[in-house]
């Protein structure tokens, strides 16, 4: 068992869950159940994927639920583009996220590539 509390990649994806938790306050009150709901979801299984993965016993078991958050990370990148296209949001606060999640990719592309 792995502690993940440790990671630096884990402890990135709750400030990101955060990020976007704050970011979503700004979008208007119809889109609670579409995209509200979807890119906390997607946030939140980050760190969440991260952390049962990390209860895995095998590498390959890990590996497998750091893909599912890298996947959930390119979920979000999604999101962020669409309420970019719709001008929902301040262009600097989807600026910062991106970033973010940017750094959030690469950390996890490296993790899954040390496992393999």
């Amino acid at each position: 068992m792995r502690d993940f509390k440790k990671l630096r990649v884990w402890k990135n994806g709750i400030e990101l869950t955060v990020m976007v938790y704050e970011l979503v306050k700004q979008l208007p009150n119809h889109e609670k159940y579409g995209l509200i709901s979807q890119m906390t979801r997607c946030a939140s299984s980050i760190p969440v994927n991260i952390a049962e993965g990390g209860s895995r016993t095998s590498s390959r078991e890990y590996k497998r639920f750091l893909e599912i958050s890298l996947g959930s990370s390119f979920e979000l990148e999604t999101f962020l583009v669409i309420i970019q296209k719709l001008d929902l949001v301040k262009g600097s606060d989807i600026d910062d996220l991106n970033l973010l999640n940017s750094d959030q990719q690469k950390m996890l592309s490296g993790l899954i590539k040390k496992l393999s």
